[in-house]
Formats: C-alpha cells, sequence, structure tokens
C-alpha cells in the first residue's frame, strides 16, 4: 500500500518541478549595464546640477560648485515665479506649442491617410517627399525662410513661428502614421461604405481612433520640439512681449550674469514643462514608434 501511494505521488512531485523549471530570465553583461548607466548619468547630471542649482547661493556655488544647497534656498524660484516676464513668455510658448502640434496632428494625420489608403498618380514621389524632408534641418533653410516669412509680414509675429513649425514637423508625423494607417484592413472600409458611412465619416470614426497610437507620439514630438525650439523665435521674434521662453532664458541670462543661482532657476523653470510632458508619455512614444515599426 505505501508503495502504490508512494508510486501514485511521484508523478505530481516532478510536474511541479517541471513547472518550476521554466525558461529561466538570463541577465545581460555587466558591461552593457554599466554602459547604459554612464549614458544615464550624462543625461541627467546635468539636469540635476541645473535644478539644484536653483536652490543655492551664489556663494555656494563659487566656493562649492558640486556640492548640494546648504541650506535650501527658495527664493530664487520665488522670484521667477512672481515675475510678470516669465509667465509672458511661458504663455507664448504654450500658444505656439498648442498651435504647432494641432497643425502638426491634423495636416498629417490627413496627408498620411491619403499615402496609405489611396493608389494616384505620384503617389511615391509623394511619400519620397516627406521622406527627405527628414534630411532637411530647419538650420539650412533659416535665411530663404526668414526672407519668406519677411515677405508674408510675420516677423515679430507668433504665427510666424508656428507655421514654419508645422511645415517642419510634417515629415516626422507623415513617416510614422502611413505604416498605421496601412495596417488598418480594407475589410473595415469596405464594411463601412456598405453601411453607407462617407469617406470622411470612416476618416473620422474609424480611422482616428485606430491610428491613435501614434497620434498621440507624433503630437508628443511636436508639443516637446515646439516647445524647445530656439532657432526659428530668435530669427522671427524682435520685441520682448512675444518672446518664447528659449528665448527668454538668453536674455534673463544677460540681464543677470552676476546672479548664477536665479539664472539656473529660471532655466529649470523654463525647461521643467518639457521634461514633465515628455517623462509623462514617454511609454506613449515607444509604443507608438514600435507600432509605426511594425506597420
Amino acid at each position: 500500500m505505501s508503495a502504490t501511494t508512494s508510486a501514485s505521488r511521484t508523478p505530481v512531485t516532478s510536474g511541479k518541478s517541471a513547472g518550476r523549471s521554466g525558461p529561466q530570465q538570463t541577465w545581460g553583461s555587466p558591461v552593457t549595464y554599466f554602459v547604459a548607466l554612464l549614458f544615464v548619468g550624462v543625461c541627467v547630471a546635468p539636469v540635476l546640477y541645473i535644478v539644484l542649482g536653483g536652490f543655492r547661493t551664489n556663494a555656494q556655488i563659487t566656493t562649492e560648485p558640486a556640492a548640494l544647497p546648504d541650506p535650501w534656498v527658495a527664493g530664487n524660484y520665488l522670484g521667477v515665479l512672481e515675475s510678470s516676464v516669465f509667465w509672458g513668455e511661458f504663455a507664448n510658448s504654450l500658444i505656439v506649442a498648442v498651435a504647432s502640434t494641432a497643425g502638426i496632428v491634423a495636416l498629417g494625420l490627413m496627408v498620411s491617410f491619403v499615402i496609405a489608403r489611396y493608389d494616384f498618380r505620384f503617389k511615391g514621389a509623394m511619400y519620397s517627399l516627406f521622406a527627405a524632408g527628414l534630411m532637411f534641418p530647419m538650420v539650412i533653410a533659416i535665411t530663404p525662410l526668414y526672407l519668406v516669412i519677411k515677405d508674408l509680414g510675420l516677423v515679430d509675429n507668433l504665427l510666424g513661428v508656428i507655421v514654419p513649425q508645422i511645415a517642419f514637423g510634417l515629415p516626422t508625423t507623415v513617416i510614422i502614421l502611413v505604416p498605421f494607417l496601412r495596417a488598418i484592413p480594407n475589410e473595415i472600409e469596405e464594411a463601412a461604405a456598405l453601411d453607407g458611412m462617407s469617406r470622411l465619416g470612416f476618416f473620422f470614426r474609424m480611422v482616428v481612433p485606430l491610428s491613435l497610437p501614434g497620434v498621440v507620439t507624433v503630437g508628443i514630438l511636436g508639443f516637446v520640439g515646439s516647445w524647445n525650439n530656439y532657432l526659428l523665435p530668435l530669427y522671427v521674434l524682435n520685441s520682448q512681449a512675444n518672446f518664447t521662453l528659449p528665448l527668454g532664458v538668453q536674455v534673463f541670462s544677460s540681464q543677470y550674469s552676476t546672479d548664477t543661482a536665479k539664472v539656473l532657476a529660471f532655466t529649470s523653470l523654463a525647461m521643467l514643462p518639457a521634461l514633465v510632458f515628455f517623462s509623462v508619455f514617454e511609454k506613449r512614444i515607444v509604443g507608438g514608434l514600435t507600432g509605426a515599426v511594425k506597420g
């Protein structure tokens, strides 16, 4: 009886051990982790230095440049937040970033839909043109671009920054969104047509929700790029009332060149919105780019 009992228990025990001995997780080389941490440190250290520098005094920065604040001083940040100049430049940056992002997403989605879903003459040439736009940075075209903006009467106007940013943001948007829209099955469009849905209805009711990961990705990239843009506002905007925060940092640094701690506080607050925005939606960006590559 005991032999029978032990024999009947044996498969159960082996089954449990087999279930536990699945594919074990393998860790990479320590050198890989060291290099990754090194790159992270190189990227994060300057940001931490700027943020912490805003909580220090000029004497602390001069005597111990790499030390932590002792004591912590919040007056630099409070002084910047109480400034109407900072909030005016913040509002200008927000207007430019939101308007540019809306234009990039709306126009890019419509162009990508046509390229991805319809066959027409020079379709490949149009897609190649947008792809070539990725190799044409704004710094190369800044002089002729300024002349065009001047002829349009948009110098020292936020529209003179918004419109070119939309144009230069479209190539990235099209390259990311076209694979999403191509991956939508044709059967869905045919079923929608049989139900009497127009092409415009199919676009808004089916295409936009199905391509939402890509739309969110290009929206985030457009917002962060517009917020951090420095070169174009430098050429287009003249009066401080229209300055965006990147220009405001330059002017503030010139005015308070001897007050390093206050300059670091202003710089921290200027880059904080884009940094937080990018950090919150980082997974969305990775997911959207992964979907674009798979498509």
